[in-house]
């Protein structure tokens, strides 16, 4: 039977159960202490202090009597207030500083093109990759494109310089390659080949090629822009929307009399 009183305390030990009465007489089970069948004190709750009370509790410090008839000099008051002790305000709690959480700053997705870097005479022509693909010589943009050269007073067979610029430069990885980064990239491009050779005039073929490395947009369409380490480039629309909107090519016609004297002045 000690085995029973024994799983009984297990139980209760496991249930967390520190004191416990039974409501009928257990068989074999040990005798109850006696201190557990009295009944319980009820908590007795203090009375908050009053403002009177802390008055009365705060002992005040009597300055010695004076003769009748006599005035008590500066000392005397001021040794008084220093003895009775001031109420100290507790500081108010200062609350803690939290770090804010760095900005996030968003990535934008990477453009998407293919530029061919050309040369005909004093001129470097970048040219959108309408297909993504580079030039042959029965393309209807390739075609134009020497229309545009002969018109110009320019060779009509111009010379490929590298491979095509293709952006993104990499499908995968963390580097960012959003339009700020292939700005910079075309134009360093574009500027080292300037140097190895330099020339009158460049012309940015394409809203790509006028993005990229002149820093604009298709508002500058037929006008000369100044690009900082390249020179005057002029901004052309691309071959594609040449023929797919063949009235643009009377304003293109107009733009390149008033700009070619500047390869022109070159050749003479």
């Amino acid at each position: 039977m000690l085995n029973a009183e024994q799983r009984r305390r297990a139980y209760l030990s496991a249930m967390q159960v520190v004191s416990w009465l039974p409501r009928v007489d257990l068989p074999f089970a040990a005798p109850s202490r006696p201190e557990l069948l009295l009944p319980a004190e009820p908590p007795v709750e203090e009375a908050p202090s009053s403002p009177a009370a802390l008055v009365a509790e705060t002992p005040v410090v009597s300055a010695p009597p004076m003769p009748k008839g006599e005035r008590p000099s500066i000392e005397q008051a001021r040794s008084a207030l220093v003895s009775s002790p001031a109420p100290s305000a507790s500081p108010a709690p200062q609350p803690e500083a939290v770090d804010a959480p760095p900005p996030v700053v968003e990535r934008q997705a990477p453009p998407r093109f293919a530029l061919q870097l050309l040369r005909a005479g004093q001129c470097l022509l970048l040219v959108e990759l309408p297909t993504g693909e580079p030039f042959q010589s029965r393309d209807p943009a390739y075609l134009l494109l020497k229309d545009l050269l002969r018109a110009a007073g320019l060779p009509d067979s111009p010379q490929l310089i590298g491979e095509p610029v293709r952006w993104p430069l990499m499908t995968r990885g963390s580097l960012d390659q959003g339009p700020q980064a292939a700005l910079e990239y075309v134009q360093g491009f574009v500027s080292a080949r300037f140097e190895e050779q330099p020339c009158a005039c460049l012309w940015l073929v394409g809203l790509p090629a006028v993005r990229f490395a002149g820093d604009a947009d298709a508002e500058a369409f037929n006008r000369e822009l100044r690009v900082d380490g390249l020179g005057s480039a002029w901004a052309l629309p691309g071959l594609e929307l040449l023929m797919e909107e063949p009235e643009r090519k009377a304003e293109l016609w107009r733009a390149m009399r008033r700009i070619m004297r500047r390869w022109n002045i070159v050749n003479e």
